[in-house]
């Protein structure tokens, strides 16, 4: 049996809208010429590939800091209410992660014994306890994670102010689109 040569949209892992009857009427509609569609195309296959590096940084940053996902976001909420001078404590954790009270403990536990995070006295409601991360883990997130942030930073930097407009009109304009309830009849119209 005969390999065929796979077409160059395919290899991008973006669909070729005028292949998709909706889409291609959509093409239609707009006027769109081939250039037009490449260059679309071309756009969401880079938006793809941000998704699926900005996924490999944070599991890099995840493995070499020892933690899951919650658990870096949680360090990462206690740095930042750090840095502003903001308490936390385990209820605001919570609330933060969309976590319950007994889920956040164990979370807690689990950072503590790790060395990430220390309780210590509330300073004003001596019924609570404030949660801070350690000066070590801090530190090494810093240099890492915050090293790769600083990367990413410069990019967007480097960017001329109507470049970073374009960019963060499309991704708000993508963002704010509403998630479809597929389960409901189609109205065309």
């Amino acid at each position: 049996m005969m390999r065929q040569e796979k077409d160059p949209a395919d290899q991008r892992g973006v669909l070729d809208p005028r292949r998709l009857d909706a889409s291609a009427e959509l093409v239609r509609e707009l006027g769109l010429t081939d250039a037009d569609v490449e260059e679309v195309m071309d756009l969401f296959h880079a938006l793809r590939r941000w998704h699926q590096a900005s996924e490999a940084h944070s599991e890099a940053s995840r493995r070499f800091m020892k933690l899951g996902e919650n658990d870096m976001r949680a360090i990462r909420y206690l740095m930042i209410a750090r840095r502003e001078g903001r308490i936390v404590t385990s209820t605001m954790l919570a609330e933060h992660l969309g976590i319950t009270g007994p889920s956040v403990t164990k979370l807690l536990d689990r950072l503590e014994h790790a060395g990430h995070i220390r309780r210590e006295a509330h300073p004003t409601d001596r019924r609570a306890l404030s949660i801070v991360v350690t000066d070590e883990t801090r530190d090494t997130a810093t240099s890492s994670v915050g090293r790769d942030h600083s990367r990413r930073f410069a990019v967007a930097a480097a960017m001329t102010s109507a470049e970073r407009r374009a960019a963060t009109r499309f991704l708000r304009e993508l963002a704010d689109l509403p998630v479809l309830d597929y389960s409901q009849p189609t109205v065309i119209g």
